[in-house]
């Protein structure tokens, strides 16, 4: 077997690191250019040259950061995703850890159909007691139609120089709705997620499909990581989120304190 021969076989069996190193080198360009460029930090960079996927995170961030890196450097996207030596992303298995008990589940039904008439009452009453009032007033000041001729026969009695005038208002009850206390995740592309309460229990994590959302009390919510943070959208509370100040290489981690606020996670 030639030199070139075997070389050819050598390149053709690297991994996908080795390929990154090489051609960014053919390239004339530096760790940190390509850092620079790709948006991540430098020591990404090394460990996807140096295949060390356990400094990257999840294997669906891995995959889209050599995605990048691979474009960057003009490289086929195919055969690098083949040449990567990385673990396929699994389902997330979704382990229910509650139950309501059935007497629990009938008095949350009752309570909720109890709010509802009260406050169906709390409006109707004060309307159906003003309308009564002006009804009842109107009545009292009609002229009864049996009431005798006074002086000359055929002579009607005069008419009230001021005329008594009954206005009935009813001030408007004015019902302030404050925005759900919620964060909603909703992605344009198939994006990672993995979604922690404030005690570290998983609450969701998986692949969030292009145009699935999901959504998270903000209550029960103490933790989000998201990939592909620039194909994602977050609204909390009613307004978008601007995940800049939580992202770093395309990934935006940031937590949610108890009185609903956002704070990045370094």
């Amino acid at each position: 077997m030639t030199a070139n021969s075997r070389e050819s076989t050598h390149e053709s069996l690297a991994g996908c690191g080795h390929r990154l190193r090489q051609a960014r080198e053919a390239a004339g360009l530096s760790v940190d250019q390509v850092a620079d460029r790709l948006h991540m930090p430098a020591r990404v960079v090394r460990s996807l040259e140096a295949e060390d996927w356990s400094r990257l995170g999840a294997p669906v961030f891995v995959r889209g950061q050599v995605r990048s890196y691979s474009r960057l450097l003009g490289l086929m996207t195919a055969p690098m995703m083949a040449a990567l030596d990385v673990g396929q992303v699994e389902p997330a298995q979704l382990v229910s850890r509650t139950h309501t008990p059935k007497a629990q589940w009938w008095a949350e039904q009752i309570g909720r159909r109890l709010v509802y008439i009260l406050l169906t009452l709390f409006l109707a009453v004060p309307a159906w007691i003003a309308a009564t009032q002006h009804l009842s007033t109107d009545a009292g000041n009609a002229a009864p139609l049996d009431l005798p001729v006074s002086g000359r026969t055929g002579v009607a009695p005069a008419a009230s120089a001021s005329p008594q005038t009954i206005a009935a208002s009813m001030a408007p009850v004015a019902a302030a709705v404050a925005p759900a206390a919620e964060l909603v995740v909703r992605a344009r592309v198939d994006s990672w997620m993995e979604a922690s309460a404030a005690d570290g229990a998983s609450l969701w994590q998986g692949l969030l499909p292009a145009g699935a959302e999901r959504r998270f009390a903000v209550a029960q919510l103490g933790r989000l990581t998201i990939g592909n943070a620039a194909a994602v959208d977050v609204e909390h509370r009613g307004r978008r989120v601007d995940l800049q100040p939580y992202s770093r290489a395309n990934v935006a981690r940031f937590a949610v304190s108890s009185d609903g606020s956002l704070a990045p996670i370094d």
